[in-house]
């Protein structure tokens, strides 16, 4: 019976330990910020007040605890024998805890060039992103973000509007095959709801050199003019379509550091 009886608290602990490891873990994300590697901002009030939840749970657990150490003739040895588990006691809330330890020890990392590939970037933004707007008053072009360039060529697509604007915009190298050798893509994802709906998008630069001076995934900030040249097509339906298309010819290429939120929305 003893054995029981410890066996049973060992279960309820660790529900608590479950409890409290994936407020600490949550509230972690949302003090270093690492929340927007992870989720639109927009759900980020969301996650603190799970994770304040989750404590309040916790605090509710160990009280209750409390209570039945102080009425110990009130045990649940026969309610034991009669629950059918499909998985052993103890085994989900376990699982919790290993999976919170492991990102309470580990850092989330920003989507790679990679993953931009593999997604199929692209000069479109996804349907849910689109705005309807104005551009009579926009942005002008040299301030304009990469993420508002492409919003641009959604709304009005013919590339000769754009030639001989400037432009300075930031993102990470993506190398692709289909280009010549010092062109690069330049890509930002764009965040609707997670990481895992996260839709790359970019614009192709022309570099003055070889693209292997810039290894994929590295920032840059560029500054330079657009133009309109004629390449492969990047949707995968036509890959070897040509299609004419607005490229940034580079002027001055700066190595920046990853930003804290490396994504747009």
């Amino acid at each position: 019976m003893n054995t029981l009886k410890y066996k049973e608290n060992w279960y309820s602990y660790l529900d608590i330990i479950a409890l409290v490891s994936w407020s600490l873990l949550l509230f972690k994300y949302w003090f270093n910020g690492e929340l927007y590697l992870l989720i639109h901002p927009n759900y980020f009030l969301l996650v603190l007040a799970t994770s304040l939840l989750l404590f309040i749970l916790s605090i509710a657990r160990i009280i209750q605890e409390f209570e039945k150490l102080k009425n110990r003739e009130n045990t649940n040895e026969n309610n034991d024998n009669q629950h059918t588990n499909l998985l052993p006691k103890g085994w989900a809330s376990s699982l919790l805890v290993l999976v919170a330890i492991f990102g309470l020890i580990t850092q989330p990392i920003a989507l790679t060039s990679e993953t931009a590939i593999q997604r199929g970037v692209g000069d479109t933004l996804p349907p849910t992103t689109l705005e309807t707007q104005s551009f009579l008053n926009q942005t002008p072009p040299e301030n304009r973000s990469l993420i508002e360039w492409v919003r641009t060529l959604n709304a009005y697509p013919e590339p000769d509007n754009y030639t001989g604007q400037k432009a300075n915009i930031t993102g990470f190298v993506v190398h692709l095959d289909s280009l010549p050798d010092n062109y690069i893509y330049l890509s930002r994802f764009v965040l609707t709801c997670c990481a895992v709906d996260a839709y790359p998008v970019g614009i192709p630069v022309e570099l003055s050199k070889s693209r292997d001076e810039y290894p994929p995934d590295t920032w840059l900030e560029i500054q330079g003019a657009m133009k309109t040249e004629t390449l492969l097509s990047l949707e995968s339906s036509s890959p070897q379509r040509e299609k004419r298309q607005l490229v940034l010819q580079a002027g001055e290429v700066k190595v920046i550091s990853t930003p804290p939120n490396p994504y747009a929305y």
